[in-house]
């Protein structure tokens, strides 16, 4: 497996492999770039963090990225989530946080393996470098707060983050749903309309933000999530060990 600060893992059809090469860089920010419907997606962060490639072994095509950061609860400013989110809650938190960022899944592969190795590297990483909370921002596809009510009642209802944790707003275009819905969330439907990256958060005992971020710019709302790796459900902690 490597040193700590590595990830390389192969399972079925795929392999997760971790670089910082500005080589795999630029075909991670191409991917990237492709998924979000962008010219290019290029920041400062790429450079500071670690980025993980999901690849086919047989043809070695990209199918998969994202990027780890971590950090100390001080040095939550410098994170992609706090150009969003006003972080200060968070900066007494003990221990190391990572932020996962820019995950993304090629649109034509919807092999869920890719998805389970994805998570699967990103679990023996975390727990290799003793991280405590990992964070991000979970993306729903498009501005349209109308198509995703239940999914956000249902985040209302159950998955609100500790208030002594919680994110304030910050961005100037918000959804406060916390505070606007009162309607009883449709499991089916809101799980139906819940992104898969959320969800996994979800089913391991992640939690979100009050609001969601109405952010033009990528064309998509987005909660601030995060997951105490301490509160994952053994059961669920054992499911993503296995592949590793």
């Amino acid at each position: 497996m490597g040193d700590d600060s590595s990830i390389n893992l192969e399972k079925g059809r795929y392999r997760a492999r971790s670089s910082t090469d500005q080589t795999d860089i630029a075909a991670a920010q191409a991917l990237r770039a492709r998924c979000f419907g962008l010219m290019e997606d290029i920041d400062a962060l790429d450079d500071r963090s670690t980025h993980v490639l999901i690849e086919e072994v047989a043809t070695g095509a990209l199918v998969c990225c994202y990027r780890l950061l971590a950090l100390r609860g001080s040095e939550l400013r410098e994170s992609y989530s706090a150009q969003y989110y006003e972080l200060s809650a968070l900066q007494d938190y003990e221990g190391l946080l990572m932020e996962l960022g820019r995950f993304c899944i090629c649109p034509e592969r919807r092999d869920p393996d890719i998805l389970r190795l994805a998570w699967a590297a990103m679990t023996d990483f975390v727990d290799r470098q003793d991280v405590q909370l990992l964070f991000g921002c979970s993306s729903f596809a498009g501005v349209d707060t109308e198509a995703y009510l239940d999914a956000f009642a249902m985040l209302r209802a159950r998955h609100l983050g500790p208030k002594r944790w919680l994110p304030r707003v910050k961005a100037p275009d918000v959804f406060r749903f916390a505070a606007r819905l009162r309607r009883r969330p449709d499991a089916r439907k809101a799980m139906l309309r819940m992104p898969p990256l959320l969800r996994t958060y979800l089913m391991m005992g992640g939690w979100v933000s009050d609001h969601a971020v109405v952010d033009h710019q990528m064309n998509t709302l987005h909660v601030f999530t995060g997951v105490e790796i301490g509160s994952i459900p053994a059961a669920r902690k054992r499911l993503l060990r296995a592949l590793v």
